[in-house]
């Protein structure tokens, strides 16, 4: 394996592209999800799953693929991820119905699963301990800003040249990062050649976790969301029962069981998003139809955390490798409860620079947090498991955005009622507001517990 210098300029600048451009594909359609189902002519319903089908597909197969990378090599697979990557955004822009659109989303999915399981992998891989947290710090950067800007950036395509325009510029995008990959990244990374493949887990795991999103992503439509989530639940304890019994396990639960540091780290990433992810969907909500913004204006506010976070995550990343890690995380989580309280008392009266100052704030909080508490996982565990590493704190991601939206919507849902939103009482919807944030300022709380724990980490030890 050949470290040069170039060799990890060209990982990182590849890597981090990738962990941009995923969020894109996920995230930036949300705008266009009107006009996608005026051209088809279907339901909100069903047209919100060509939303829903991505996210399933990517959490449910971030941890297999995690695991396959460490047997066979991550660059393989991270390379077939933008191959898939470019097959799945072209055919999804010259979809010719509804359904066909979102099965290709679920070729999206497995696409963003590939190469989100591997890229972080392939960071850590190259470069070492001293200097992972600046690296591992500009790639959270690239995440949250690309999270952020994604909807901003695809409603724009969507006005220009309309929705197919966004599955153009992803599969373009793709194209570029497979051909670079393809030709930069010399060499492989394989962390457990040799061991064998956990299909059986891999079944039960990606069954389990698909029925219990599911389930949790409908649960206000049907009662069979709720046999849904009790199947995937079953599923899931199955899972681990198998775990603990096969040879070759899909999830080393030794990365679990005297390693608290993995364990929390992975817990708080979880936290974070759950408290964190729906703020954008409950500010956009608060700023257009409490305080009369246009889409263009909020837009403009709402820019403003991922702003911060790029200035913030790559010097809380060098910090990473100065100082305890987890103090910092802490540092940042104990910010983010700040900020989710001071948006309890939102109302129609809030300054305007009151709610961009507590922006500020929130996006110094997630970029305080995110780096340190990559460094911590990553740094927890032996090499040979860096793929699974990578996996199981992407999903934890995957999985906290799905429950803060579940999570904002049913809040939200609970005061508002089914009317149109043009139709419902101000008070009513700031009183659901309100509440959804208090929820999330109790829920991030736990996660400043979570986040200051100071067990040993495993090999590699985070030591400096």
């Amino acid at each position: 394996m050949q470290n040069s210098e170039t060799l990890k300029r060209y990982v990182l600048v590849i890597t981090c592209s990738a962990s941009f451009l995923i969020p894109f594909i996920g995230n930036a359609i949300y705008l266009a999800v009107p006009n996608i189902a005026i051209d088809y002519q279907v339901s909100a319903m069903l047209v919100s799953w060509v939303i829903i089908a991505y996210f399933l597909a990517s959490a449910a197969f971030l941890l297999p693929f995690g695991r396959l990378a460490d047997i066979i090599g991550r660059k393989k697979l991270f390379i077939f991820g933008h191959l898939l990557s470019v097959l799945a955004s072209f055919l999804c822009a010259y979809a010719w119905s509804i359904q066909w659109l979102i099965a290709f989303r679920i070729i999206h999915g497995i696409s963003a699963a590939l190469i989100l399981s591997t890229a972080m992998a392939i960071l850590s891989s190259v470069f070492p301990p001293e200097k992972r947290g600046k690296v591992l710090g500009i790639n959270s950067a690239v995440i949250y800003v690309g999270l952020t800007l994604s909807p901003v950036m695809g409603g724009f395509l969507t006005y220009k040249w309309g929705w197919a325009s966004i599955f153009v510029v992803s599969g373009i995008l793709s194209l570029i990062l497979f051909i670079l990959a393809l030709t930069r990244l010399k060499g492989e990374w394989v962390g457990s050649p040799g061991d064998c493949f956990d299909w059986w887990g891999s079944v039960m795991y990606v069954g389990g976790l698909v029925a219990f999103l599911y389930g949790l992503s409908s649960l206000h439509e049907h009662w069979i969301s709720w046999l849904s989530v009790l199947v995937g639940l079953m599923l899931l304890l199955i899972f681990v029962r198998h775990e603990l019994r096969t040879d070759s396990p899909l999830l080393p639960l030794l990365l679990l069981k005297g390693n608290k540091a993995f364990t929390y780290a992975n817990l708080s990433t979880l936290i974070n998003f759950v408290a964190t992810f729906a703020v954008i969907f409950l500010l956009s909500l608060y700023l257009q139809s409490i305080l009369h913004f246009d889409a263009k204006t909020a837009g403009f506010f709402l820019l403003v955390p991922p702003v911060v976070m790029a200035i913030v995550s790559p010097f809380a990343g060098r910090l990473s490798d100065r100082m305890d890690a987890r103090l910092i995380s802490s540092w940042g989580m104990t910010i983010c409860m700040l900020s989710l309280f001071v948006f309890v008392f939102l109302n129609e009266n809030t300054p305007v620079s009151l709610i961009i100052a507590n922006l500020l704030f929130s996006g110094l909080g997630i970029g305080l947090f995110a780096p340190p508490n990559i460094y911590v996982v990553m740094g927890s565990v032996e090499q040979k498991f860096y793929g699974v590493a990578s996996s199981v704190l992407n999903s934890m991601r995957v999985i906290g955005q799905t429950i803060s939206m579940v999570l904002a919507s049913l809040v939200v849902s609970y005061y508002v009622g089914s009317v149109q939103l043009s139709t419902v009482s101000t008070d009513q919807l700031m009183t659901g507001i309100r509440v959804a944030f208090g929820a999330f300022t109790v829920i991030c709380f736990f996660g400043v517990i979570t986040s200051r724990q100071k067990e040993k980490p495993g090999k590699d030890n985070l030591q400096k």
